[in-house]
């Protein structure tokens, strides 16, 4: 019997290390996903444009693709490269953030400029097959899954940054599920979005009451400007992360002022707003951190496009653009 006593006794102790191991990885898990959810925001943003114009029934089969294409990206690739990188070259972890951040801060510097001189691109429309809808849908899924890449190498390297420092089993499992769950969210979330069009439409011809087909009609004439608004949104969250990332990552490798100089201006306003120091702090520094994006965005426009487009173009054998 004291056999059996000891037996569960130890089994016991053993089920509240595992307990607390979970609590610890849950724990972890939403620190990190929270310290990527400016990238989260843009993710989700970016997204929908890679379904819009296809026919209703291609969507979601559509999305889900990219969805597969995100999880690969994730669990397949980024977290066993990083998880090796941060074991032998840990202090590479800062320049790939900030290489993120500078690729975040081109996107969203180039969207800018498009906006403020609208232009066509014939070489990005000669890229898609329009007379062949298989291979556009193949075209899209793939740039898609190509921009996730980025997107994720970001969430994955700054949840992984975020993880205090523990084991490797933990920090595995702890990027494991903030990979798994952003992408359900994310990807829930542009389900959703593309498909709001569709339930309006159901809800205005099969409504049992006025306002209920109302409101169908509301979610179909509202799409475009919601479209519009989360291309916005996206837009500006990847030019406040990217200069946020770009700041951090001066300031941990050992040069600091652009960082100290947004800190010490977003304090001076938020103590002449005592109401809510809080919300105006962070709303200085994200706005100056968005500022510094643009710029560096709109510095690396010439470069990427008459210098590392046309490289890579040589390399890969394809037009440049």
């Amino acid at each position: 019997m004291s056999g059996l006593l000891a037996l569960l006794d130890d089994v016991a102790a053993i089920a509240k290390v595992a307990a607390a191991s979970v609590d610890d990885v849950a724990a972890a898990a939403a620190k990190a996903g929270s310290k990527a959810a400016g990238v989260v925001i843009d993710d989700a943003a970016v997204a929908p444009k890679y379904v819009t114009g296809f026919a209703a029934d291609r969507e979601l089969p559509m999305i889900w693709k990219i969805a597969r294409g995100s999880v690969r990206n994730k669990l397949l690739f980024l977290l066993p490269g990083l998880l090796l990188l941060q074991a032998l070259v840990p202090q590479a972890i800062t320049p790939m953030l900030m290489l993120g951040g500078a690729y975040l801060c081109f996107e969203g510097a180039e969207k800018v400029f498009h906006k403020l001189f609208p232009h066509g691109d014939a070489a990005v429309e000669q890229d898609f097959d329009t007379r062949d809808p298989a291979h556009l849908e193949e075209e899209k899924v793939a740039g898609a899954i190509k921009t996730d890449f980025i997107l994720s190498a970001e969430i994955m390297t700054i949840a992984l940054a975020s993880i205090p420092d523990s084991t490797l089993w933990m920090e595995a499992v702890t990027l494991a599920i903030v990979g798994v769950l952003i992408t359900a969210a994310v990807y829930g979330a542009v389900a959703l979005i593309v498909k709001m069009d569709d339930i309006g439409l159901h809800l205005a011809a099969t409504g049992r009451t006025g306002a209920g087909r109302a409101l169908g009609r509301g979610l179909v004439s509202a799409m475009p400007s919601l479209l519009a608004l989360l291309s916005g949104v996206g837009t500006l969250a990847m030019l406040w992360v990217g200069g946020n990332i770009l700041t951090h990552g001066l300031q941990v490798l050992g040069w600091p002022w652009i960082y100290d100089q947004i800190h010490h201006i977003a304090e001076a306003v938020a103590h002449a707003v005592p109401q809510a120091p809080g919300v105006v702090g962070w709303l200085v520094t994200a706005t100056l951190d968005g500022l510094l994006g643009v710029v560096v965005g709109m510095l690396l426009i010439p470069l990427a496009t008459r210098v590392l487009g046309p490289l890579l173009a040589a390399v890969l054998g394809k037009s440049a653009h």
